[in-house]
């Protein structure tokens, strides 16, 4: 059985942190950076259902270690699951306060299709894979140390962050899949920053005062853009599903991300939504189609 945290408590420390941020007295400065650094790194982490437990119990489990140099300078657990023995690997990497299990029904779908091994896991500070904060980077290295050990995916699956995740992390490895599939692409995080920061009423100066903190770590924000990552091109077929009506990547940048990658291909889910997509179940049929043409051309 995977342990989770219970969700009141989850969501407790999460509802506290915007809390603080609101109501902090002093706007600026080292302790209230700190502050905003829990606001955008801490994934608040929900239970599974029922039948999440039943795919996960089918499952075959892994366990394996990233170094987080960013929060707390010690060795990470990654837990993934695996599915399947056939020769054509499908991986999976979920979005932000997420888990392998929230794309249950998609997984589920997936075993159908004969020959295939389905690979998803928990990053970092999410689902059973626990740590206090977590970023986009651990995402990466988690997904990293998979192809390392696993070996290159046929079929590489992302959901919002996680398809950032999976453009940089074919960057870093070099291992290109046949088919690469984004499920409601995160295309700016500075943008999706700002809105988090706004929301909570972090005022201009002090969203500035930390994204130049940012970048004494990771460099600048504006290269975190999936239209300038996405350098590949006709390297590999990429296909697109997302929600013209979607708040969170909202369609016009991911607009702009097709209008310089015309060779991308899409399908629109409007009124899907950004997380409850990958329940949809047009959106899973496509998938499956999208899949059965690689596996079974």
């Amino acid at each position: 059985m995977v342990a989770l945290p219970l969700p009141e408590q989850d969501m407790k420390k999460l509802r506290g942190i915007i809390s603080e941020v609101r109501e902090a007295t002093q706007k600026s400065g080292p302790a209230y950076n700190k502050l905003l650094w829990q606001l955008i790194c801490y994934s608040p982490k929900m239970p599974l259902r029922f039948q999440q437990q039943l795919l996960l119990n089918e499952a075959k489990k892994f366990s394996l270690k990233v170094f987080d140099p960013y929060f707390s300078d010690t060795e990470l657990s990654v837990n993934g699951f695996i599915w399947g023995e056939g020769k054509f690997k499908i991986y999976l990497t979920h979005g932000w306060a997420s888990k392998a299990a929230d794309s249950d029904l998609l997984i589920i779908a997936l075993r159908e299709i004969p020959d295939v091994q389905i690979i998803a896991f928990d990053a970092p500070g999410n689902g059973s894979s626990l740590a206090e904060l977590t970023n986009a980077p651990l995402f990466i290295c988690a997904l990293n140390e998979i192809i390392e050990t696993y070996g290159k995916p046929h079929v590489l699956i992302g959901h919002s962050i996680g398809t950032m995740a999976n453009m940089v992390s074919l960057k870093e490895t070099g291992s290109f899949p046949k088919l690469l599939i984004g499920i409601t692409p995160l295309i700016r995080l500075k943008e999706n920053f700002e809105a988090t920061m706004t929301a909570a009423e972090v005022p201009p100066d002090a969203q500035e005062g930390f994204f130049t903190d940012f970048e004494k770590t990771y460099g600048p924000i504006d290269q975190l853009n999936a239209t300038k990552l996405y350098t590949f091109k006709n390297e590999l077929k990429y296909w697109v599903a997302y929600d013209e009506y979607d708040r969170v990547s909202p369609y016009e940048f991911i607009k702009e991300f097709l209008d310089v990658n015309p060779q991308v291909t899409t399908q629109s889910f409007i009124g899907a939504g950004h997380d409850k997509i990958i329940k949809d179940p047009a959106l899973i049929a496509a998938i499956v189609k999208q899949v059965s043409a690689i596996t079974n051309p």
